[in-house]
Formats: structure tokens, sequence, C-alpha cells
């Protein structure tokens, strides 16, 4: 009998334990953040997440296949994030503290989330399957921020959220939070759809 991928990325003839490969997603998570996309492998996720070297290929079709579910996982929490700060803002005002908030704390959480982040936009530069993960993530940003900003603003918003974030995580000196407020500021000056 041969072994047919199912819906899911599992195959026929084997057992499907429950849970097992949200596991193995999650350690391919560590494992990228620890190693980077060129140090994982099937052997490495497959150690951090406690089960046999078989389960990483049963679950996954190869390496591409866990890696997009992996950065799929990872960049779906960042969005989710981005939509609740966006979604709870009532008004202007509050769209933009949520923006400054998604700057200082949401995007890049955490080093994890930032290394995470990087190794996605360096594998999505070079394939461009990965790219549609990258895309897909503009894509939710770009629509909670026009919740509040007019299409134009948004752009603006989409790629200082991304700029910010970034310099703030690489400096080498710790920056003015001010600075995230004034710029947002800036940007969305008389730039608000009318609720």
């Amino acid at each position: 009998m041969t072994q047919e991928s199912r819906p899911g990325g599992t195959r026929r003839g084997r057992r499907n334990e429950p849970g097992r490969r949200d596991t193995i997603i999650d350690a391919c998570l560590d494992v990228l953040a620890r190693e980077g996309v060129a140090g994982t492998s099937h052997r490495k996720v497959a150690a951090q997440a406690g089960v046999p070297l078989g389960a990483t290929t049963y679950y996954f079709d190869g390496m591409d296949g866990l890696l997009h579910e992996a950065f799929t996982r990872f960049a779906t929490s960042i969005s989710d994030r981005f939509e609740r700060r966006m979604t709870a803002a009532e008004d202007l005002d509050a769209a933009r503290e949520a923006v400054v908030a998604i700057v200082l704390e949401d995007v890049f959480g955490d080093d994890r989330d930032l290394v995470l982040s990087h190794e996605l936009y360096t594998l999505a530069a070079r394939k461009p399957a990965f790219r549609a993960i990258t895309s897909a993530w503009m894509a939710r940003s770009r629509a909670a921020l026009e919740r509040h900003f007019d299409a134009e603003t948004t752009r603006m918003l989409d790629a200082l959220i991304e700029g910010l974030t970034i310099h703030r995580a690489l400096d080498a000196e710790p920056r003015d939070p001010g600075e995230v407020r004034a710029a947002v500021a800036r940007i969305t000056r008389a730039s608000g759809l009318q609720h």
C-alpha cells in the first residue's frame, strides 16, 4: 500500500497521535530560534519535541513542509496580537496608542520573535513559497490598521512599524519610547477614518 498524503500533512497507514503534530511545530520554532533555518534539521526538531525521528517526516512533507507550517504558526501568532490591539481601539487616539504598543511590545516582543521574523524574511526572499506567509502577514496587519486609518496612511504605518521595531531591536543604545509616539503622531495626523 502506498502512503498518500492526506489533508493536514499526515499519511495513511500510521497512527496519528493527538497533539504530536503541534508539538513538532512548536519544537521546530524553538530550534529555528536557536539554530536558524540553516541549522534546523529533522533530527534536531525530533530531539527538541521528544519524538522519534520518523515522526517529523510522517506529519510533514519534507523540511520545507515543516518550516512552512512552523513559520505560518509564528506569523499568525504575531498577526493575532496585532489584530487584538487594533480591534480594541475605540477611537483614533486609542488606535494611535495601539500602534505605539505594537511597536514597543508586540511585533518582536522578545529576542526569539526578532530572530524568527528575520529567519522568515530571509527564507521568503529566497523561496517564493514562503513569501506567501509574509504577504498574508502584511495583509492582515494592513487590514487591522485600516479599521482606523486610510489606505495611504496604513501603508506608511505598516512600514513604520516594521522599520522602528527592527531599529529598536538591533540598536546598541536604548531608544526613547517617545520617538515612537512622535513618529506615529506625525504619520497619522489628519488621516483617521471617520467613525
